[in-house]
Order: structure tokens, then C-alpha cells, then sequence
């Protein structure tokens, strides 16, 4: 068979694993190309450590041009059109013609056109979360409310680990009593899609903490002057400092070529992570899988990755003549910090009938401890 090309769209968690894998699988006759705009690519779960202080922002990141001496070709560019029909990728500085694709751009933040969201602070980029440690650390009172604006939104777990490990930080300080930690969420529990047992679970982790959870509010506008929230249901709620998770989206690009679904997202074969069109895959944050119990399964690192050795295995064994053999099953973990040095973790296999079968882990060094492993070994291993 003659040379192949697979171009990899994203070099975030699911990408540079898709990459890493179809080099080592390859023979050196077929090109794995791999474009991001970013050459500098961080490691999302260590947002809230940059958050709090207790990582550097350089800590965080790896260059994904080090993937070239592994004869990966890296380019740093912006895609700014797909073109199926022709199987190429236009760009800022060019064009990339490809023989298969597998799509891993993540998802698009912005504000969901909620009037005064975007003068909320956020953790789900490194600027953000590089700000907000200087913002926190300059709060010695008032009300701090993390706000969910929509879902989904990735790392289900992420809005409750920050308000515990900002519970923890002024806890050490010895001003906790002087500030309030308040969530907001349209969902109906914590970790909705992992059941009502890790749900109950969690909400009880939050209580005992002094977190006041609020579900089910679906938030209609932010008004930064008065420092005011309001709800769908006619309430408000006042903040000091307002942390919100971004609204996600499918990346524009990829809502321009025709890609996505009736979800918003790219619809993919749960096992293959197939694409409607021959040759295209798509994994990670920018997919939708529904599960069992009708929610779709959650946007984590955890599962791009599956994901990507899923499609990179089945692609290598197509290119050699074999038949591909990988599904994707839908297990997955994740951490969840509670600080003072502890985390619990949430296992399970999200793909399980007729609902997903998820079981919190209590929070012990062990997972922390786990956590901060992983975080070394995953910046070394894949870049």
C-alpha cells in the first residue's frame, strides 16, 4: 500500500495521544501530521493548581513541536475551513491534504450571549486561571460564587473540586468563616450523570465543608456593577467575585463544514468513534455519545483519551491489512481534589444499562497523591 496521511486537527489530551500511538504503529512510509494553533499545550486538570498557587503556569505545559524528533510532523497553525468533498484543511498559512482524519479540536468557549457573563473569572484556560490566583489571594471576606451557565461543560467534577480546594485555602489562612462559597448549577445534582449515589455523595462532601449548592438555577443575566445574578426563576443571588464555567460549543470550524449533529457536536459511532463521512473521526470534547439514561457522556480527559487509542490502534491495523479490533467502552475516572492534600475519585463504565454504574471513591491521599503522579508522568510521557 502506498504512503497514507492522517492528519490530527488538535493537539490537546486526545490529539497528541492519537498522534503519539499512530507513530509508533506506522511504518515510516505513512505521514502523522498533528496542527494546533498553540505550540504551548497545557494539562487542564492542573488548572486549579495554577488557580490557587500551587503550580507555575510553565509547570503545566508541554511543546508539542517536541512530537517532530518522534517523526510526527507538528504545525502551528490556525485551521480556518475543513473541506470534505476534497479532503483538505485550509489554514492561515496554507493548506493540508489528508487521507484520514481524526478531529480532536475540543470545545469553543464563550458566553452563550449571556448578558454580563464575560466579566466573570474562569479556571478553564491557563490565562484564566493565572488571573484568578492573584484575584483570590487579594480576598479576605465577602461571597465568592462559582457559576455553571450551561452543560455540558468537560470535567463534570471541576466546578466542585474548585470551591474545595478554595474552601481549603482559606481554611489554611484562617479567614474561611469570612468568606462564603456558593455554587449555582442548571443540573440537578452534582455529577448527574454518574447517579444519584455519587451525586448524594458529593453534595454531602459539599455540606459538611460549609458550600451552599444550589441546583437547578438556570442563570438569565450577570449585572457586574450591582454584582448581582439573576435566575430563569425570578431569584437572584449577589457575589464579591463571580468564577463561571465558560458555555461550550462546538469549535466554529467545525460547525461551518456541516460536521455536528442535532446536538451541537459531532455524532459519533460509540465503539469506532467513526464519523459520517468515510475516513473521519472525531474524539474527545467535541463528540456526543449518548448514554443509557438519555445524558451524553461528559467531556473529560479521560475519555479522549480512550478515545484516541481506540481510532489510532483501528487506523494502524487498517493501513497493515488487518482487521481493526479496539472499541471504545465507555470506562473512565476521574480525580476530584478536596484538599489538605486529599481527593476522592469517580470510576465507573459510563456505557453500563440501563444507567451508568459510577462509584465515588472517598477522598484519601492516595487519589491526591495519584493525581499529582499522573500529572508528572502525562507531560513527559506524551510530549
Amino acid at each position: 500500500m502506498a504512503g497514507k496521511k492522517v492528519v490530527v486537527l488538535g493537539g490537546g489530551i486526545g490529539g497528541v495521544v492519537a498522534a503519539n500511538r499512530l507513530r509508533r504503529l506506522l511504518p515510516r512510509e505513512h505521514q502523522v501530521v498533528v496542527i494546533d494553533r498553540l505550540p504551548l499545550q497545557p494539562f487542564p486538570p492542573a488548572f486549579t493548581w495554577v488557580m490557587l498557587g500551587y503550580s507555575r503556569p510553565t509547570q503545566i505545559v508541554a511543546d508539542l513541536r517536541s512530537l517532530r524528533r518522534r517523526g510526527i510532523e507538528v504545525l502551528i497553525d490556525e485551521v480556518v475551513a475543513i473541506d470534505l468533498e476534497r479532503r483538505r484543511l485550509l489554514m492561515t498559512q496554507g493548506e493540508q491534504e489528508f487521507d484520514y482524519l481524526i478531529l480532536s479540536p475540543g470545545a469553543e468557549y464563550g458566553t452563550g450571549e449571556i448578558p454580563g457573563l464575560a466579566g466573570a473569572w474562569t479556571f478553564y484556560h491557563l490565562d484564566g486561571a493565572a488571573a484568578l490566583q492573584v484575584e483570590l489571594a487579594q480576598i479576605k471576606e465577602g461571597r465568592i460564587v462559582i457559576l455553571v451557565p450551561s452543560v455540558p461543560y468537560k470535567c463534570p467534577a471541576a466546578p466542585y473540586e474548585a470551591a474545595l480546594l478554595i474552601d481549603a485555602h482559606y481554611r489554611r489562612q484562617g479567614i474561611r468563616e469570612e468568606v462564603e462559597i456558593h455554587i449555582f448549577t442548571p443540573e440537578p445534582q452534582p455529577l448527574p450523570v454518574a447517579g444519584p449515589e455519587a451525586g448524594t455523595a458529593l453534595a454531602q462532601i459539599l455540606a459538611s465543608r460549609d458550600i451552599s449548592f444550589f441546583p437547578r438555577m438556570q442563570v438569565k443575566a450577570v449585572d457586574q456593577e450591582a454584582k448581582t445574578i439573576s435566575f430563569a426563576d425570578g431569584s437572584q443571588a449577589s457575589f464579591h467575585l463571580l468564577i463561571a464555567i465558560p458555555v461550550h460549543s462546538a469549535p466554529r470550524v467545525i460547525r461551518e463544514a456541516g460536521l455536528i449533529g442535532p446536538s451541537g457536536w459531532i455524532e459519533v459511532d460509540p465503539a469506532t468513534m467513526a464519523t459520517s463521512w468515510e475516513g473521519i473521526y472525531a474524539i474527545g470534547d467535541v463528540t456526543y455519545i449518548p448514554l443509557a439514561n438519555g445524558l451524553p457522556l461528559p467531556k473529560a480527559g479521560v475519555f479522549a483519551h480512550g478515545q484516541a487509542e481506540v481510532v489510532a490502534r483501528n487506523l494502524a491495523a487498517q493501513l497493515e491489512g488487518r482487521s481493526p479490533a479496539w472499541t471504545f467502552g465507555g470506562q473512565g475516572q476521574c480525580f476530584l481534589e478536596t484538599g489538605f492534600r486529599r481527593a476522592a475519585l469517580a470510576q465507573g463504565d459510563f456505557y453500563a444499562h440501563p444507567a451508568p454504574r459510577v462509584k465515588l471513591r472517598s477522598p484519601s491521599p492516595f487519589w491526591y497523591w495519584a493525581k499529582r503522579g499522573f500529572a508528572w508522568w502525562w507531560l513527559r510521557h506524551w510530549y
